[in-house]
């Protein structure tokens, strides 16, 4: 019953089991203009040494209750926060400050962060609700194909055909960089067959079934798969493996790292769980679909509040795993959820599928960063939570200037 319910959700347009009558016919992709996060100058710091262990120095939030209560943030500490560390292959390290332009400040609702209270662990609530994707034919297609793997241990997303997005902590642990993010590689998903690899000769028909998916592989798929062709398909959906292909990863390089000052405030200062994103720049471009970045929408505009992300979780061994789940609350920079998620998932990029305007299509966009599982303060009592991190327009500007280096083509999100 659970994978029929999976293949319900997966394939119905808005994700949910709702009645699309019900919907409200504000759930869809609104374009706002964009604040403009301007380039002021840069300059060259000392070299990490890449010595911080795998995990996240971040402080204490200070409780969905006293949002409210939370100072509305000066531009200056915006700009101080959105100013970005670079982190190039060869090692080097430079720090550009920014300039926020076009920006209407408005009363805050982010969390605090004075002290630290993390549990390490990733979470899994009551019955376990993730869905090991394990057919060729999804993983290597939209949405699925666009999730990556760390060589950190993370997860993350391909944002463009040269960048992917994913949490700060799987490079960053707040005060330094990471042992491993010296030489960090990106894995991206390969399906392989079973047996020596050799090419045989064929149809036109059998080389297309062989060369199927986003990336082709130049092999042809054996007689004992293709004659089991009808039967799997006949099985879809129930999450079995597809003939004797196999998952693997083909790995590439990461040409350099951005990471926002609000995350990386050093030795003198704790990272704030609100800056936990950064963009890592490909040395060599994938030809798969990428996922497009959207603005995070507010939860009462999410249909069914509800959320979507696959990573690759440690307990599954490689698998892609896939989740959904409603959002518990929310504030400015943050959601909290309780979507079932172990380690190795954190970086995934969390995605919701609205109505383009003026169109019947519908369409997936990234709205924010699965950042892991935190402690927060609520009316007093420590309250677990599985996090992400939302794409706010100053977000949205800010990795949109990564991606281009420039704001020409951020004008709009």
């Amino acid at each position: 019953m659970t994978n029929i319910l999976f293949w319900l959700i997966l394939f119905t347009p808005a994700w949910t089991l709702i009645d699309e009558s019900e919907l409200d016919p504000d759930f869809m992709w609104h374009l706002r203009k964009i604040p403009r996060v301007v380039n002021e100058r840069t300059s060259y710091l000392t070299s990490p040494t890449f010595e911080a262990d795998a995990k996240m120095v971040v402080s204490r939030a200070c409780g969905i209750e006293c949002q409210k209560e939370l100072p509305a943030t000066n531009l200056s500490e915006l700009e101080d926060s959105l100013s970005y560390e670079t982190v190039f292959e060869n090692g080097t390290r430079t720090l550009t400050r920014v300039k926020v332009q076009d920006l209407v400040l408005e009363p805050t609702q982010n969390f605090t962060t004075n002290g630290a209270s993390v549990r390490r662990k990733r979470q899994v609530y009551g019955t376990d609700s993730r869905f090991s994707i394990l057919d060729k034919r999804f993983l290597t297609n939209f949405p699925f194909n666009t999730a990556v793997k760390l060589s950190t241990g993370c997860s993350g997303v391909l944002v463009s055909p040269n960048h992917v997005l994913t949490a700060a902590h799987c490079v960053h642990d707040g005060k330094d960089y990471i042992k491993g993010s010296r030489k960090l590689r990106v894995g991206l998903l390969k399906m392989r067959n079973k047996g020596s690899g050799k090419k045989h000769r064929g149809s036109k028909r059998s080389r297309r079934e062989a060369n199927s998916g986003n990336r082709k592989e130049g092999t042809k798929e054996n007689l004992k798969e293709r004659g089991e062709v009808g039967r799997r398909r006949k099985k879809l959906g129930r999450g079995q493996r597809v003939g004797e292909g196999r998952l693997s990863f083909q790995w590439t390089r990461v040409k350099n790292t951005h990471i926002p000052k609000g995350w990386a405030r050093g030795r003198t200062g704790y990272a704030a769980l609100d800056y936990d994103y950064a963009l890592l720049e490909l040395k060599r471009a994938h030809k798969k679909k990428y996922m497009e970045l959207g603005v995070s929408p507010t939860l009462k505009k999410m249909p069914g509040g509800m959320i979507h992300f696959s990573g690759f979780d440690n307990d599954r061994d490689d698998q892609l795993v896939y989740r959904f789940c409603s959002v518990s609350d929310e504030s400015n920079d943050l959601f909290y959820q309780y979507c079932d998620a172990e380690s190795g998932s954190t970086g995934s990029g969390v995605y919701l599928r609205l109505k383009e305007p003026d169109k019947k299509s519908w369409k997936r966009k990234i709205i924010a960063v699965y950042s892991g599982h935190q402690w927060v303060d609520v009316h007093g009592v420590q309250k677990d939570y599985n996090v992400a991190v939302r794409i706010t327009p100053l977000k949205y500007a800010q990795i949109c200037l990564w991606i281009h280096g420039n704001d020409a083509n951020c004008t709009y999100g």
